[in-house]
């Protein structure tokens, strides 16, 4: 298989959680390779996040991915899109969903029509969460033949983004991949997602908050593996194709929490429960069985105790990244009829 390799790509939510991930991998391990970040810098966007990159060889364009104008000049200088930019925070879109469609579906046509115009390779990341959940003692994984059968508005608007990718490779023959990875867990995280929340409460000698029975479980992967994985899909990846990202990291939220707990060393019961969230997932799992045997990848981070280790010196390090988002993220939380 002859790889791609692209000098000149765009990278949409570039200064989000794993979109800065994957821009700091690009600096890092692909040295030849221009990285335009276009960013709304929505309350999940941070400058900070790619900071100390080189200016150049990373470029920061503030702006929306409905904004066709904006995306079409981009677009037209680039080898590549990789559209890591959604909103994805499931109690925000109970809340709101207006925003979700907007960003997830409205956004990703804007972006699929400038890369059809200009013969420009897209590589669409999305979510395990299209394809529903999973019963607790069901054997089974996601596989890439799973029907979609969302539960959320963050997780339907990703499901209808996924489709309009579909339906732009077989009518108009755009060269496209999708990649449906599960939870990410690493730096650069916003404190409202599980793992950070925790750590963060724990930091501030709060009692970390657990929803429903706690048993709800989550397939983990450290966002490092998921950025060398959407690199290896967007280089190597057959067109039209679908790949699962996963590294077998399947663990229920009550076992994360008091691994976090011990970690930091605070007595595995030092936690409330709260009223479950409307529509909770019981339990999401990748297999990831056809991105390894066709193209090869394989996790690096595979000690889920030591990723999370790191994880947790990393906001312990960094207090003054985190602290503004905290704050905005409690007081939201507040006003939840469950938080």
């Amino acid at each position: 298989m002859t790889a791609f390799e692209p000098k000149r790509i765009v990278v949409t939510g570039g200064c989000g959680f794993i979109g800065s991930n994957f821009v700091r991998w690009v600096a890092r391990e692909r040295p030849g390779v221009h990285v335009t970040v276009l960013d709304k810098l929505t309350y999940a966007g941070n400058p900070e996040n790619i900071a100390g990159l080189d200016p150049e060889r990373v470029e920061l364009v503030v702006g929306d991915i409905c904004d066709a104008a904006l995306v079409d000049r981009l677009v037209s200088g680039a080898d590549a899109v990789v559209h890591y930019a959604a909103e994805s925070h499931n109690d925000n879109s109970i809340a709101d969903p207006a925003p979700f469609v907007r960003t997830n579906v409205e956004g990703t046509f804007t972006l699929i029509e400038a890369c059809r115009r200009h013969g420009v390779r897209y590589h669409h990341v999305s979510t395990d969460e299209v394809y529903g959940d999973l019963a607790l003692d069901d054997p089974a994984r996601f596989t890439e033949e799973t029907p979609y059968h969302p539960s959320s508005p963050y997780s339907s608007t990703k499901a209808a983004s996924d489709m309009l990718v579909r339906a732009w490779v077989r009518t108009y023959g755009l060269r496209a991949t999708i990649s449906n990875c599960s939870n990410n867990y690493g730096p650069y995280q916003h404190p409202e997602k599980f793992i950070p929340r925790q750590i963060t409460n724990i930091l501030d000698g709060v009692r970390p908050r657990l929803y429903g029975d706690g048993r709800n479980v989550r397939d983990w992967i450290h966002t490092e593996d998921h950025s060398s994985a959407v690199w290896t899909i967007l280089t190597r990846g057959r067109i039209g194709e679908t790949y699962l990202i996963g590294a077998d990291g399947e663990r229920s939220n009550i076992d994360v929490l008091r691994a976090i707990l011990r970690a930091m060393r605070r007595p595995e019961d030092d936690f409330d429960w709260v009223r479950d969230r409307p529509g909770h997932d019981r339990r999401y799992a990748i297999d990831p069985t056809k991105l390894r045997r066709e193209l090869g990848w394989e996790p690096a981070h595979t000690d889920f105790a030591a990723g999370l280790e790191r994880t947790i010196a990393w906001y312990r390090d960094h207090e003054p990244w985190w602290r503004p988002a905290k704050e905005a993220t409690e007081k939201k939380y507040r006003t939840m009829e469950y938080r």
